[in-house]
């Protein structure tokens, strides 16, 4: 608000210009993110019934991959069950295959069930991770509300932790967690998702990760990967003498002799705005809210939202490039 009573006087930095050079592609791609064929596939019509079942029990009339498509289609239109399962049947009846489309309290009832998700074909690698977390919301009201009626509200919120290739853009590994979980204590669990064939060449990640335990778990998946997080406020070498023995080591004393914007340009932590961009796409595109309300089927709906925006990222992405400005 102060800023504001200086506004004719400030010194204003222009935004950068962007160009799309890939803009026809990138149209098109736009355009079939709402086409049926994408989420409803020839494969996933061949395989919605579920195998037979060869131990005692009931036998389920929908296998997982019917299931996970009636989630990928409520996440990707941003549908209810009901209205998703409505969907489901309207395009089965125009296509006159004779299958169920399972009612929305099996899909609900399932996804809690669902053993994993696909996240979509992983990259062949070397893979640059760049690791990050968000809030999702699950139920409560707003912050205005609760400062109007001057009453606390009931407010409750996940944690959803990301692993993004910065080369491709493509989430690798997610993993949902309840808000009072660290950051540094999911580094493990998002690599652990990564098949061990897959080449890790770098790992980004903000300031709130650093220190030794999340060098050690990144370094014994793989030794020579190279860990590019920026060394707290004063931090110090693990060496008096200031020899370097750690890659930490080696940031804090590049930090000290280039400055913490010289040490960012020349380690190359810009990238980390790519899972910035990653999950402002997933609040934009997904919502910034859970439904489901237990913890299991969070999970999955969290997963399935990951899928949803990989296949998205799969058919084309902006290719941007700084607009060349004229000078007078």
């Amino acid at each position: 608000m102060p800023n504001k009573h200086n506004e004719d006087r400030r010194h204003h930095i222009a935004k950068k210009s962007m160009k799309v050079t890939n803009w026809s592609d990138y149209n098109a791609a736009l355009r079939r993110r709402g086409s049926l064929t994408l989420w409803v596939t020839e494969e996933a019509i061949a395989a919605w019934q579920a195998p037979a079942r060869l131990t005692r029990g009931g036998q389920s009339h929908y296998s997982d991959t019917a299931i996970e498509t009636n989630l990928l289609i409520r996440a990707a239109f941003r549908m209810p069950l009901r209205q998703a399962q409505g969907l489901m049947m309207s395009v089965f009846e125009l296509l006159g295959v004779g299958l169920a489309v399972p009612d929305f309290s099996t899909v609900s009832r399932r996804s809690a069930k669902l053993p994993s998700i696909s996240l979509g074909r992983l990259p062949t690698g070397p893979l640059h991770l760049v690791i990050d977390s968000t809030g999702l919301k699950v139920f409560g009201a707003g912050q205005w509300l609760a400062e109007k009626h001057g009453q606390r509200s009931r407010r409750c919120w996940r944690k959803l932790h990301l692993a993004l290739d910065a080369n491709t853009n493509q989430i690798v590994a997610c993993v949902l967690t309840s808000q009072d979980m660290d950051d540094p204590s999911q580094v493990g669990p998002l690599l652990d998702q990564i098949p061990a064939d897959i080449e890790i060449d770098q790992v980004t990640a903000d300031g709130a990760y650093d220190g030794e335990p999340t060098y050690k778990t990144i370094l014994d998946r793989q030794g020579d990967i190279a860990v590019v997080i920026p060394p707290r406020a004063g931090a110090l070498p693990s060496q008096a003498d200031g020899s370097i023995v750690t890659q930490r080591d080696a940031h804090v004393l590049m930090m000290e002799s280039l400055g913490r914007l010289g040490w960012q340009e020349a380690a190359g932590y810009g990238k980390r705005s790519l899972v910035e961009t990653a999950m402002g796409r997933y609040k934009t595109i997904i919502g910034a809210r859970l439904r489901s309300r237990r913890a299991d089927a969070q999970r999955c709906e969290a997963a399935i939202g990951v899928a949803v925006l990989n296949r998205m990222m799969a058919l084309a992405r902006p290719n941007s490039m700084r607009a060349a400005t004229a000078t007078a």
